[in-house]
Order: structure tokens, then sequence, then C-alpha cells
């Protein structure tokens, strides 16, 4: 369930320029890794494979993708918003992605996340352009910080 629950886009226009609460921790496992090396094909042993990466990796562990942390963006989200009257989201884009610090396999990210921006789109849409970075727990700097842009249309 997300952390805010608004009634329409009328109120998400109103609410341009705020930060939202920071999302849910989400621990990322090398299941999911693994899962998405296969979605992928990007099997590079850093992810994937837990021993060389203790003897040959600086960090010790396997780490997950960098996009990985892009790929996230929607879900990490939607736990924190949700419009009520939306009948559908859609990725639209991405404008500036950063990957400052790597996601070790079982830490815990999370989104802080900003509106930017909330404009009219088609007959009854909006584009937004939220401000992301998702965080890691105990690290000083984030897993990625990116300029998100996603649709959304109510009936």
């Amino acid at each position: 369930m997300a952390l805010v629950e608004i009634p329409d886009l009328k109120t998400l226009k109103e609410m341009e320029g705020q930060s939202l609460p920071p999302g849910q921790w989400l621990t990322v496992t090398q299941e999911m890794i693994n899962d998405f090396a296969q979605a992928t094909q990007d099997f590079q042993w850093l992810h994937v494979d837990a021993e060389k990466a203790a003897t040959h990796s600086p960090f010790k562990k396997t780490i997950a993708h960098g996009f990985m942390s892009v790929a996230l963006l929607s879900k990490l989200l939607t736990d924190v918003l949700r419009v009520k009257s939306a009948t559908m989201g859609i990725n639209y884009g991405l404008n500036k992605v950063r990957f400052p610090a790597a996601v070790l396999v079982d830490s815990d990210i999370r989104l802080l996340v900003k509106i930017s921006t909330v404009e009219a789109y088609a007959e009854r849409g909006v584009k937004i352009t939220w401000q992301c970075q998702v965080e890691i727990k105990g690290h000083g700097k984030p897993a990625c910080v990116a300029e998100f842009l996603s649709l959304m249309f109510e009936p």
C-alpha cells in the first residue's frame, strides 16, 4: 500500500515541487539479481558469481546491476504514491541517470522522490517529472540518481 494516497491528478498538480515521504525499505536479494541477469542476459560474474566476487571484487560480494536500480523505480514509486483516479501509468523515459554507489547483495534500498513538474498530456493525462534517489541503508551515497518521467491518465 502506498504511503501517500491522493484523489486525482488535479491534486497531484498541486503537489508540484514537493518531496514525498521516504519509501519502504526493499532488500535486494541474490535471487532478484539473478532474475534481472536472466531477463537482461547480463551474466557478468560481479553480479551472479558469489565465490568469484568474494575473491576478486573490491566489494567482496555480488552487486546488483546499475540498471536494476532504474528498473525498480516504478515499483518503488508505487510504494510511495497512489493516485486513486488514475487508471493507467506508463514509463515515459529518463533524462539524467547516474549510479554513484554499488548495491551489494542483501542491501536495503528505498526511494527518495520529489515531484518536479506535472504537465498536461493528451486528453486526460499528465506527464510527471520525478527527481529520484535510490538510497542504500547505511551508505553515504545513493545507488541511483535519476530524473524519471512517467505518464498518468484518468478516465
